[in-house]
């Protein structure tokens, strides 16, 4: 049984951290992309970062509005993604989901393989 848990989230103040954490399990870890995304209340789920480590070199990509602020990883000895966030700011603030898929350009989109349940973020100023 395929299984993407998120955990981490809660309520900070802007400025303050947080790390999430994506336990991953039933399907091949190492041969997915994965990423973090983020849904606003009342708004649509969009991208946050994605890391593709199927390749010699891993590939992490940022949306605009994270860029110097959030770190996202993984260990493939784990099974886990991780997100670092920093400098947390209240437009941040949402249900924050992992998922994986086969094709890295697929993720997110409606051919992603898999996806989590989400943990919250609040962020308040």
């Amino acid at each position: 049984q395929v299984q993407l848990v998120e955990s981490g989230g809660g309520s900070v103040q802007a400025g303050g951290s947080l790390r999430l954490s994506c336990a991953a399990s039933g399907y091949s870890f190492r041969s997915h992309c994965m990423g973090w995304f983020r849904q606003a209340p009342g708004k649509g789920r969009e991208g946050v970062a994605i890391i593709n480590t199927l390749g010699r070199t891993t590939y992490r990509r940022y949306e605009d509005p994270v860029k110097g602020r959030f770190t996202i990883s993984q260990d493939n000895a784990k099974n886990n993604l991780y997100l670092q966030m920093n400098s947390l700011k209240p437009e941040d603030t949402g249900m924050y989901y992992c998922a994986a898929a086969r094709d890295c350009g697929a993720l997110g989109g409606p051919s992603t393989d898999y996806w989590g349940q989400g943990t919250q973020v609040t962020v308040s100023s």
